[in-house]
């Protein structure tokens, strides 16, 4: 963590009085959303920053150095209209002497691949410009991603650009060949076959690649002592051993979320994390659909720690300490077999109980992977004996290679390293040095090996300590194989060369294996044509298809018959309530740390803190009242005698005396991003605790560290912008559900001239009911449109550059509020405010209805933004666009114009794809399908919540979404008639519980509405 300071502007200013706050909110009638407790303070700093938003132009520089300023001046020279037309470096123009046959300049080329993360594969289709990957789509034949991805694999695209990389092999800091690397290693392994290969150790993440598990077992077959271990900072061991500990042996789980009526969530964020989260975030969805009155509607219950993704869309949340989970699921079992649950959470437990059983083999209870062995057997008992097990909840063998306790994995290797026990350690793709429990002691027993080699994307902090270094092959570049969540495998197939002679962990072990000098490429063929690929017909055809497919047929893991241990369970742990608790997770963008040089990544805001660049520790409003903190005071975190200091974040709906801090921060070798941001939680995890522990004492430090949150940069000025309702609710009287939502249409007169459309007329609809908030769009928005990242001090005073942002709502009390969330793009008005004042027509109504901008007209009077009731346009003050690094040239979009600075920019429909639609439906001689054009927001969301079309197509996705009772604009009463229009959101409560703390009464409900 960089060096506390005083709060900057636009931070979140002085302290809170969090008393006040709640007294604040205590006072207020009706539905009230708010975004932050800034904004119910109404804090003078908070008004303060809002009105300055479009602020003059020397408040710019009022925080500033010289150098800064000078810096910044040149982005202030467009106000008079000069840096608009910026020169992009010269550059040397070659044209095709002879066009090669294969490449369409302007044409997209998309190919099937997979993207390795934790092991696990997600199946996406690249598009490729000319041989240059530029945008990652989801593969909708993969079931792990069904066309839709996450930040992460948007942003591995800037990942595979990325100068930071590791760009050459290393011994001892000097410049190697890959020959001299791979020569040592084999005459270490042949110095260790009298020994059997005692002294050899290789360290892997988990492995599901197929190919890959079956060179490892080919080099160790001769060394019949050598070991191989796996470690993952954010590892399946306790979804492993639950497994174990219920049914006596390892297991894979696999959940039909679209056939449960009832969900429980027990510290299991389902939506947001996990290998399976794609799948099962769209399955969630599909089920919360209300257009089909005859449609049943799924029930969600979660019960958390810390509020995340699933929390948020909770029909029924129940904040609990992570500790306390599995006091709770004891209970809830012990109320599924006709006990009377008591406790401070039993008429929760009781209602959730009734519900379960009144939905035998259409319901499924969920462990989070963070939740100890006891919490996962639980929860598989109650699934058998609500007959959920082969109907919502599948079993399979496992799809990891080598099914082991990967903690106890490493410590083993530990404790080797430590009793000289390790001649040869091999890491392939792994980073210990930063990520391992800080009681194994990875760094200093390391030192005790003879060799040291590791391979990996950049030289991290694990690459410091080795004699050899290779840098590691980004999955565009090489060639592999995965398997999905469910076993389901993929070919991995390259799309470039490899930009830095990468190597990957497959092409590794093959050159220090007892053939090398294959291609990992013949090694993969190899593999699946001995496991039968094709059957007993062509190969080569069966191969080919694979790869057009992006999934090899035939190989989803097969599910198979359970029977519970009679054994019971170990007997709980007593946990003290008043004792502070650490609670580890990993975080929502850079996750454990292996993202943390992707700047899309770390401007990206968090889906519930909209925090970014940073990692805090969080605290609850109830537990910043009793140690007197406030968000952005600095704090001490003592564990064990291990201490860091961090930020405290106060997050309403938090657990009480809990303190949750995320992973993946604190890099010393992460790369020119990562190194320097947030702290470092890993010097506060152990093996012995790796997920939460009790003991954690908190010291205040008198300093404070500003915290870039977007949370509080556009006020709603007391409006609701977002609509909720019961089901109930909503299907006895669609028309008045929304109460306190009655806006006025806007006024039918205006001075804007009738435009006619003969043609299109493109339009937009977003089903809050179905979003998640994960943010996936706005990455997918920065890679389709080039839109540069600005760093912190810009988000710090408002200027973050994302053409669509995810706004997150709490509606209720700080302990337990309603959470909801609202993507913002532009709304393409019909009556747009943004024309008429722009006094060079930057800004213009296309004959489509697209609300379009002419970056070369642009002067930057910002009239435009002022103008705009949505602020959704974004003014690039500064060249916040890297136009020297050679690597980033390639990775652009060439379709979307690449600004520079001193314009102002905006959604603008992905109009490049629907040109593109338009071309090719203009060659064979008819109108654009419905469907045929799809927005980089609408591909991406998980759970289908974007619909985008033409609404002069009555049978069009999205003119029946407008047509719905849901349906309604943005602030429509001031007359813009937006084009992008809301459906909104619907909660399905159980009416045996009162409702959530400041949640939609249903006066309507009688019963369940589970068909």
């Amino acid at each position: 963590m960089s060096e506390p300071t005083e709060p900057s502007v636009g931070s979140a200013g002085p302290r809170l009085d969090v008393a006040a706050v709640r007294a604040r909110l205590a006072g207020t009638t009706g539905r009230q959303y708010w975004r932050g407790l800034e904004e119910i303070a109404e804090t003078a700093e908070f008004e303060e920053f809002l009105k300055a938003e479009f602020p003059r132009e020397a408040a710019v520089f009022e925080r500033v150095g010289r150098r800064e300023f000078l810096k910044l001046m040149g982005a202030s020279m467009a106000l008079a209209g000069l840096s608009a037309c910026t020169r992009q470096p010269q550059e040397q123009l070659v044209p095709y002497v002879k066009m090669p046959e294969q490449i369409v300049p302007g044409v997209p080329v998309y190919y099937a691949t997979a993207m390795p993360m934790a092991g696990f594969g997600t199946g996406l289709l690249i598009e490729s410009h000319m041989g240059r990957p530029t945008k990652a789509e989801g593969n909708p034949d993969h079931p792990a991603s069904l066309g839709a991805t996450d930040v992460m694999a948007q942003a591995s695209i800037l990942g595979l650009y990325d100068p930071d990389r590791s760009q050459v092999v290393r011994y001892l800091n000097e410049i190697r060949p890959f020959a001299a690397f791979s020569e040592t290693v084999r005459q270490a392994i042949d110095a260790e076959r009298a020994s059997g290969g005692a002294g050899v150790r290789i360290l892997t993440g988990t492995v599901t690649s197929p190919a890959l598990a079956h060179e490892l077992t080919q080099l160790l077959a001769d060394l019949p002592k050598a070991q191989w271990h796996q470690y993952e900072a954010v590892s399946r061991d306790n979804i492993r051993a639950g497994t174990v500990l219920a049914f006596g042996t390892p297991l894979n789980v696999v959940y039909r979320i679209d056939k449960a009526d009832v969900i429980v969530a027990l510290d299991a964020d389902i939506l947001g994390a996990g290998p399976g989260k794609l799948n099962y975030a769209r399955a969630f969805a599909r089920r919360r659909q209300v257009a089909d009155p005859k449609a049943a509607m799924n029930r969600l219950y979660v019960a958390e720690n810390t509020p995340s993704i699933t929390g948020s869309k909770a029909d029924h949340r129940l904040p609990v300490r992570a500790s306390e989970i599995e006091t709770l699921a004891r209970t809830l079992a012990g109320a599924l077999r006709g006990q009377v649950p008591s406790g401070p959470h039993s008429a929760w437990v009781a209602a959730v109980a009734k519900d379960l059983l009144k939905h035998r083999g259409t319901s499924v209870v969920v462990a989070g992977d963070q939740q100890p062995a006891a919490v996962h057997a639980l929860a598989h008992t109650m699934n058998n004996m609500l007959g959920n097990a082969g109907a919502t909840v599948v079993y399979t063998d496992p799809v990891e290679a080598q099914s082991v306790d990967q903690i106890e994995s490493l410590r083993t290797l530990s404790a080797d390293m430590e009793a000289g026990q390790v001649n040869l350690l091999l890491m392939l793709g792994v980073n210990p040095v930063y990520d391992a429990p800080v009681d194994v002691e990875f760094a200093k027993r390391m030192q005790k090996v003879a060799l040291r080699a590791h391979l990996g994307l950049y030289v991290d902090e694990t690459a410091e300590l080795c004699h050899w270094h290779v840098p590691e092959a980004h999955y565009l570049e090489a060639w592999g194989d995965v398997r999905g969540f469910d076993g389901t495998a993929s070919i991995v197939q390259p799309l470039i060369a490899p930009l830095y002679e990468g190597k990957s962990a497959l092409e590794v072990v093959i050159a220090v294996g007892p053939n090398p000098g294959r291609p990992a490429y013949d090694a993969v063929r190899e593999y699946w044509k001995a496991q039968g690929l094709g059957g007993d017909g062509d190969f080569d055809n069966a191969w080919r298809q694979a790869l057009n497919d992006g999934v090899i047929p035939n190989t989803t893991a097969a599910a198979r018959a359970t029977t519970l241990k009679g054994t019971g369970l170990p007997p709980g742990k007593a946990t003290d309530p008043q004792t502070l608790e650490l609670v580890f997770r990993a975080d929502a963008s850079v996750y454990d740390g292996r993202f943390a040089n992707l700047g899309w990544l770390q401007e990206s805001p968090r889906p519930l803190t909209k925090l970014t660049w940073d990692n805090v520790a969080h605290v609850s409003p109830a537990t910043a009242e009793r140690l007197q903190l406030a968000s952005e005071d600095v704090v001490e975190l003592d564990y064990k005698g291990r201490v860091v200091q961090a930020p405290v974040w106060v997050q309403p709906g938090h657990a009480d005396n809990s303190v949750t801090i995320e992973l993946g921060y604190g890099r010393r070798r992460g790369g020119r991003v990562a190194d320097g941001l947030g702290f470092d939680a890993y010097r506060l995890r152990t093996a012995e605790a790796p997920w939460f522990a009790g003991g954690l004492e908190i010291l205040k430090v008198s300093a404070r560290y500003p915290l870039a949150t977007t949370q509080t940069h556009h006020s709603m000025e007391g409006r609701d912008l977002v609509r909720v309702a019961t089901i109930g609710a909503y299907r006895a009287d669609p028309e008045h559900a929304f109460h306190g939502h009655h806006h006025e249409p806007g006024p039918e007169e205006s001075f804007y001239p009738p435009w006619p459309y003969d043609g299109y007329k493109w339009g937009m609809t977003i089903d809050l009911n179905a979003c998640i908030g994960c943010g996936a769009c706005e990455i997918a928005c920065q890679a389709e449109n080039n839109i540069a990242v600005v760093g912190k001090e810009q988000v710090l005073i408002g200027r973050e550059m994302h053409w669509i942002r995810v706004d997150r709502y709490y509606a209720g009390d700080l302990d337990n509020p309603e959470i909801l969330h609202q993507p913002v793009p532009c709304m393409q008005c019909e009556l747009a405010p943004c024309e008429v004042v722009c006094p060079v027509q930057a800004t213009v109504h296309g004959h489509e209805g697209l609300n379009d901008m002419v970056y070369n007209r642009c002067v930057g009077t910002r009239y435009c933004g002022n103008n705009c009731p949505y602020k959704v346009r974004r003014f690039n003050f500064g060249l916040f666009t890297d136009w020297t690094t050679e690597s980033f040239k390639p990775m652009r979009n060439p379709d979307v114009t690449v600004r520079s600075r001193g314009v102002m920019e905006k959604c603008t429909y992905c109009v490049q794809r629907i040109n593109h639609a338009r071309i090719v439906a203009k060659r064979e001689d008819r109108r654009i399908r419905d469907g045929e054009v799809v927005s980089a927001c609408q591909q991406v969301c998980p759970t289908e919540a974007i619909v985008f079309g033409d609404l002069n197509d009555k049978n069009s996705r999205v003119a029946k979404t407008v047509a719905e009772p849901r349906n309604y604009g943005l602030l429509a009463e001031l007359g813009t008639q937006p084009r992008t229009t809301y459906l909104a959101d619907i909660r399905n409560p159980n009416p045996e519980l009162a409702a959530r703390a400041g949640g939609p009464a249903d006066p309507h409900r009688t019963g369940s509405n589970h068909g």
